[in-house]
């Protein structure tokens, strides 16, 4: 054994961040207590470090962390989410007094509640967004070691500049000092934003004891100590006028925070899920009110959507739900308050303007995909096997675009090769393929001839990551713009070695050419004369800022569910998707995110639950316990692209990556709801597991 650390030898060490600085309606900041890399008062949850153990082995090290005796008292638990809210709970953070960190407001709630009081029909409904867990196939994994006052981290993560500036906040240090590289990367899905208390230990070890120090998670760890996703409790209000239009919307919000403030926790259920509150309906007046809450457990931080679907899930299951209660069709219902391509760019209650979308055309498309008017005829196939059928949709619009500004790096050297460095992250998503084909198209050249680089601070200087499908609206239109940038100082090189004048070239297909004249110069020529003519590469670096606004991708899923009557067993036997996220760059790229998305939308509405018992501790510590879906689980999904262009960006692009999770989990519980309307069922809270559907069948 090397060395112990508790949270007194790390006093010199900063908290771990978070970069959701928010306001409430009377201009007070939301509270964001100090998060310590380890305890040195108060254990707040389950799965909250309390030691660390260096040795030179794993074997070694769980031999002696099993010697450590912890000497407790116990404090009282808070772990139910709305109960944690109010006056007489037990206050997690004392310095606070209560456990609200922040009531977020945004609208007129007394316009809102005026219009409610006046409409023809009022539909009311609270809905659960179960706690999940991140899973990714890859364990969080960390090796720092320290030389010369600088630090270097290998670490999985979804941007090493943002992975950089964390840790430069905690080790309290120049972020020039640290280096942070990131390869290939297991999976995101928001988890891999999170700077986690191991990793900060493993640079801290690093220093102290002046070797390199690596930590691996279990899988049970995993479930334990990597920030979870959602867990929110929403009480929804629609008002409609006679003929059924939006009079009003009202959505209210408890959002659980866990025992402390992620890098983006209080973010995430507030102006993430905010910026598309009443999604992609007109709504005259809107009020949407979060309260973000400390509870005793894992901290809670952006789960692929990251408030986004949230707020999709509660809009359709409210039309939904108002469509049943009013005797309109849900389509017609939907139809006559989606935004109109004449309203556009419509701005919506936060004042952001959606500036693209055929929501209606959108609909059709996948109602018609799915053959929703076929569907008597495979209900009555099921009913005469015995089973229960049901068909559901749901729309949604998300926002995209995430940190306002990326860098592009493009190089041609002088071999042939062209390095593209971009300041995202691919972890899955084939920025490879799609950045390739962008550099390609513009340059002239093959795609062979590109290579990305990516994840290394020593040469991403600047970045924001890939996160909230970003990466082709900002390190796509960064990396064209930079390219284009290559051409240009490429024609000046080729105006020179062909003695001509710059307005006689014209450069097509990899090659400058001069116009009315046979001479030309190949792009790859320019690149080998750049270093003697202008003295050095043929090369350019450009920052992109879009500015404040950001892209809508939205679409419309269609799920078709099976119920086995004796176990209550769910199977989604057919699902449609039409998402349109502007121009497609690479339509198997694209339909790779849909059915990622799509699979966990469905986990999140038929499997998955984080549970905690009333003291605290997680019942749900394994994948005996917790239902992540299976293949099996998992139909064909019949994907679609209806691309209506971004007129805001280069490329015309939207986003792709968050759509999946969006549509999935109104559409499945929709088609459940409907497969149990003869039993009367009107509500149901996911997970869809087959005890709860049992229950609702044997009542």
């Amino acid at each position: 054994m090397l060395a112990v650390y508790t949270g007194a030898d790390l006093a010199e060490l900063g908290g771990l961040p978070c970069r959701a600085q928010l306001r409430d309606r009377h201009g007070a900041p939301c509270f964001i207590p100090h998060r310590p890399v380890l305890p040195t008062d108060c254990v707040r949850f389950v799965g909250q470090a309390v030691a660390a153990v260096i040795a030179e082995s794993k074997n070694q090290a769980e031999d002696a962390a099993e010697l450590i005796e912890l000497e407790v008292d116990e404090l009282p638990v808070s772990v139910d989410l709305v109960a944690s809210a109010l006056p007489e709970a037990p206050v997690i953070h004392p310095e606070r007094g209560h456990n609200t960190s922040i009531l977020w407001e945004n609208g007129d709630v007394d316009a809102v509640d005026a219009a409610i009081a006046e409409a023809a029909h009022v539909t009311r409904l609270t809905v659960i967004n179960n706690r999940v867990a991140p899973g990714p196939l890859e364990p969080r994994t960390s090796v720092a070691s320290y030389a010369d006052g600088c630090f270097t981290l290998y670490n999985p993560s979804q941007g090493a500049v943002a992975q950089r500036g964390a840790v430069a906040h905690v080790l309290k240090v120049d972020a020039s000092r640290v280096r942070v590289i990131s390869g290939d990367t297991g999976g995101g899905f928001g988890v891999r934003g999170e700077l986690h208390p191991e990793t900060a230990l493993c640079l801290f070890a690093s220093r102290d004891l002046g070797r390199p120090v690596k930590w691996t998670g279990t899988r049970a760890e995993m479930f334990l100590a990597d920030a979870h996703g959602r867990d929110n409790v929403t009480t929804g209000t629609l008002a409609l006028a006679a003929d059924g239009r939006i009079c009003a919307l009202k959505i209210e919000t408890h959002a659980n925070l866990g025992a402390y403030c992620s890098a983006v926790g209080p973010f995430v259920p507030t102006m993430g899920g905010g910026r598309v509150c009443g999604t992609v309906y007109r709504s005259p007046h809107t009020y949407h009110a979060v309260k973000c809450v400390f509870t005793n457990t894992m901290p809670v931080s952006a789960y692929r959507g990251a408030g986004r679907p949230e707020a999709a899930y509660i809009t359709e299951r409210l039309f939904e739900a108002a469509a049943r209660q009013t005797g309109i069709d849900s389509r017609t219902l939907r139809r006559r308050n989606f935004i109109r391509p004449a309203d556009l760019p419509y701005v919506n209650h936060m004042g952001v303007p959606i500036t693209s979308g055929a929501f209606e055309r959108t609909m059709d498309m996948a109602l018609e995909k799915a053959d929703w008017d076929g569907f008597v005829r495979r209900r009555a196939t099921s009913q005469a096997a015995g089973k229960l059928r049901g068909i559901g949709f749901g729309c949604y619009v998300e926002s995209s675009g995430g940190g306002p500004q990326e860098e592009a790096r493009v190089v041609v050297d002088d071999e042939g090769g062209v390095d593209l460095i971009v300041g995202t992250y691919s972890h899955g998503q084939g920025h490879e393929t799609a950045y390739a084909q962008i550099a390609s198209d513009t340059l002239g050249l093959d795609v062979e001839r590109m290579r990305l680089l990516q994840g290394d601070t020593e040469f991403v200087q600047f970045g924001g990551g890939t996160g909230g499908s970003r990466s082709s609206q900002m390190g796509g239109v960064a990396l064209l713009r930079a390219a284009k940038s290559v051409v240009e100082k490429g024609a000046a090189i080729a105006a020179e070695a062909l003695q001509v004048e710059r307005q006689r070239i014209y450069f097509k297909a990899g090659v400058y050419r001069v116009a009315d004249g046979e001479a030309q110069l190949t792009l790859l020529e320019a690149a080998r004369l750049a270093p003697t003519m202008t003295g050095g590469a043929l090369a350019e670096t450009l920052r992109y800022d879009r500015g404040g606004g950001y892209t809508f991708p939205n679409g419309c899923h269609v799920a078709e569910v099976e119920i086995d009557r004796d176990t209550g067993v769910v199977e989604v036997a057919k699902y449609t998707a039409v998402d349109d996220c502007g121009r497609v760059i690479n339509p198997l790229l694209a339909a790779g995110q849909v059915h990622g998305g799509v699979a966990q939308g469905l986990g999140q509405a038929l499997h998955e639950a984080v549970c905690y018992d009333a003291t605290g501790q997680l019942l749900t510590g394994s994948y005996l316990d917790y239902g992540i879906p299976r293949a099996s689980h998992v139909p064909a999904v019949d994907v679609s692209f209806h691309e209506v262009p971004e007129p805001t960006n280069d490329l015309g692009v939207k986003g792709i990556g968050e759509g999946g999770a969006c549509g999935a989990p109104p559409a499945i519980v929709h088609a459940v709801l409907d497969a149990l309307r003869p039993f009367g069922v009107e509500a149901i809270d996911m997970p869809l597991t087959p005890e709860k559907i049992w229950k609702l069948l044997m009542r």
